[in-house]
Order: C-alpha cells, then sequence, then structure tokens
C-alpha cells in the first residue's frame, strides 16, 4: 500500500518553530510531528509514502532519509512549484500512487495527530465497496468547522455543510482518507481542494463513506492546539499504560521525559509536559503543560506554563514564563523576566519584561 501525506506550506501559524525546521518535522511529544504518521502507516502495511511539499523539500528528505532505512519503507517527494491546494497534489503524485495491485491509498494531513486507526479503516473500506473513505471526528462546536452530514448506520455521506450556522451534525473531516485509485481521475492538475470540488462529486454518487474516528483527535498546527494535542496524546498513553510516562514524587498527571534529560532536586513537572532530549532543568523549577525542545536549559525556580520552548533556548533563574509563550530556536531569556504570551523569533535574548501577548522580532 501507499500513503500521500499533504505537507504543504510554510506552518506561518507555528511560526517562530518553522523559522528553524518545517512544520511537519517539529517535534510533538519527542518526536517529529511527521514521524507518528510514518510510524503509525508502516504498522499497517504501507511500504511508500510520498510527501507533497511546495517547501524546503531538500531538507524534509535529507532528515527522513535516515528513517527510511530504520523504518523500512520509501519515502519519497512530489514538488509543487506553485501551492496546488488539497487535491491538485494527488493528480501531481499520480504516477507515484497508481501501480498494478489497484490497492486504495492513504492521504493524511500532516498537522493532524491522533490515534490513527488505518487497520479499522482499511476492513470498513473493503466492507462498503464505495470509491473513498474518510475519517471523521465529534466536536462541540460544529459550527467552526466544515461538517460532514451521513447515514449514521452505514457510514454514507449524504453532503458537506460549511460552517453550519443551524446544527445538521457534529461530525468534522479529521484529515484522514483512504482512496481507489479511480478518485484521481476526477482530479484536474490545477489549484483545487479535494473537501470542496472532489467529495461532494463522489458523495452525489452515494460513493463515499465516512469512519467515525475512535480515540482523541487534534489538528496540532497552531500553538493553542499544540498543547491541547499534547495533553491529548499524553492521556492516550495513560490510558494503554505506556511505560513511556514518567513517574516519581516530582511528577504530577502525564509528563514524558526524554531519558538524555537532567532534572534537578526539588522540581515538581506536569501535567501534560514533555521534555526533549539532552535538556537541563535545574532545581526547584515548576513546568506544566509545556514542551521543552531538545537541548533547552532551564534555570532555577523557573515557571513555565502553557508555553513552547524551542530547540536550545535558555530560560533564567526565577523567571516566569506563561499563556501561550512561544520560544523560537537560541532564545535566553533572562533572570527574573516575565513573559505574557510572548512569541519570540529565533536567536534572541530578552531582557526585559514581555507584559500583553506581543511578536519579538
Amino acid at each position: 500500500m501507499k500513503a500521500l501525506i499533504l505537507v504543504g506550506g510554510f506552518g506561518t501559524r507555528l511560526r517562530p518553530l518553522t523559522l528553524s525546521v518545517p512544520k511537519p518535522l517539529v517535534e510533538f511529544a519527542n518526536k517529529p510531528m511527521i514521524l507518528h504518521q510514518i510510524e503509525a502507516l508502516k504498522a499497517v502495511g504501507v511500504t511508500e509514502v510520498v510527501l507533497a511539499i511546495n517547501y524546503q523539500p531538500e531538507v524534509m528528505l535529507n532528515f527522513l532519509k535516515e528513517f527510511e532505512t530504520k523504518l523500512g519503507i520509501t519515502i519519497t517527494c512530489s514538488q509543487e512549484t506553485e501551492p496546488l491546494g488539497t487535491a491538485g497534489p494527488l493528480a501531481l503524485a499520480r504516477d507515484k500512487l497508481i501501480d498494478e495491485s489497484g490497492e486504495p491509498f492513504f492521504v493524511l494531513n500532516s498537522d493532524v495527530i491522533s490515534e490513527y486507526p488505518f487497520k479499522e479503516m482499511i476492513e470498513f473500506h473493503k466492507a462498503h465497496g464505495g470509491e473513498a473513505s474518510i475519517m471523521v471526528t465529534k466536536v462541540d462546536e460544529p459550527s467552526k468547522y466544515g461538517v460532514v452530514v451521513m447515514e449514521e448506520s452505514t457510514g454514507q455521506v449524504d453532503k458537506f455543510v460549511e460552517k453550519p450556522k443551524l446544527f445538521v451534525g457534529n461530525k468534522i473531516n479529521a484529515g484522514i482518507y483512504l482512496l481507489n485509485p479511480s478518485v484521481l481521475d476526477r482530479i484536474e492538475l490545477r489549484p483545487t481542494s479535494i473537501e470542496k470540488e472532489v467529495f461532494p462529486k463522489i458523495a452525489a454518487e452515494k460513493k463515499l463513506f465516512a469512519m467515525v474516528l475512535p480515540g482523541f483527535w487534534m489538528d496540532i498546527g497552531q500553538p493553542r492546539d499544540y498543547i491541547t494535542g499534547l495533553r491529548l496524546y499524553l492521556d492516550s498513553l495513560r490510558k494503554k499504560a505506556s511505560p513511556k510516562l514518567a513517574a516519581g514524587s516530582h511528577i504530577v498527571g502525564n509528563v514524558l521525559v526524554h531519558e538524555t534529560a537532567k532534572i534537578g532536586e526539588g522540581c515538581l513537572i506536569g501535567p501534560d509536559v514533555a521534555i526533549g532530549p539532552g535538556c537541563v532543568v535545574e532545581s526547584g523549577v515548576r513546568l506544566s503543560r509545556c514542551t521543552v525542545m531538545r537541548g533547552v536549559r532551564i534555570k532555577k525556580h523557573a515557571c513555565i506554563s502553557s508555553s513552547i520552548i524551542g530547540w536550545h533556548s535558555t530560560v533564567g533563574q526565577w523567571a516566569r514564563v506563561e499563556n501561550m509563550t512561544i520560544l523560537g530556536e537560541d532564545v535566553h531569556v533572562c533572570d527574573e523576566i516575565y513573559s505574557n504570551g510572548g512569541v519570540v523569533l529565533p536567536h534572541k535574548e530578552i531582557k526585559s519584561s514581555i507584559l500583553k501577548p506581543e511578536i519579538v522580532m
């Protein structure tokens, strides 16, 4: 089987992190986002992953080459010269996706984190005999999304309603698809949307089916959702009694600590924290609802909550960093500084407090 991951654009919503690496390589729970997907695809027998990309393909490919051998899976790139939306990339990668087998192929949005029930999806797809399957997830506020209206018992999709004012359903497109090769015949090589142009036509022919995603789902393409996604992901590890979760008197709730990180005396860490490789957390530090990426140093008695600390940054003694503060790579927050929602570009030193959410160039 094959899979196409829509990697796409510049990752502007996750800047300043994406100023250093392409968005799919930004770590989530101590692993590049895209690797969560590739490993799950490999587990259900996918042998080739095509990345549909228009930005920094060489960076992505160089990084993923080592995982090709490690995972035993082929990773190739299909490069757009202009943004082609969510359907155009499939037409562009047509030759890479079609082979003699006639097997269906997966299509994924690279921002999506979930339990990836690909095995169940393959079974569902074969059972309904339609042309395409989409994964849907239930949400509390459907008016913010495009809603999928479907027949509950069979999963047959009736129609799509964009940001409905009146309640028509609570299931939205989760950005995970399983498509027969024939779907490619419906797509022209031009900027086009799979959600708005391709799927409604398949639905009109009663050949589109939706499976409700079991477990959690999150689009982690922006900081607030990234932090929420981390909570949901760690929660799912807890439900599976995963040995990856940290334990100890200084740990509260679900926490992931890389084995090469060092944590000092008298810290209180958690809930919902990921600490990356090579990090040094000095004594008396308080961390909650945050991600601390590779090579970060957090000095004594600093307090960090609801924030993302980028690679090789430093947070000074008694500093307080909160309210969706995002530090880019190699940012140094001086001692006793307060950051309330600061978004700091890479390679900066912060010598005065950031009292209200703002971008620091």
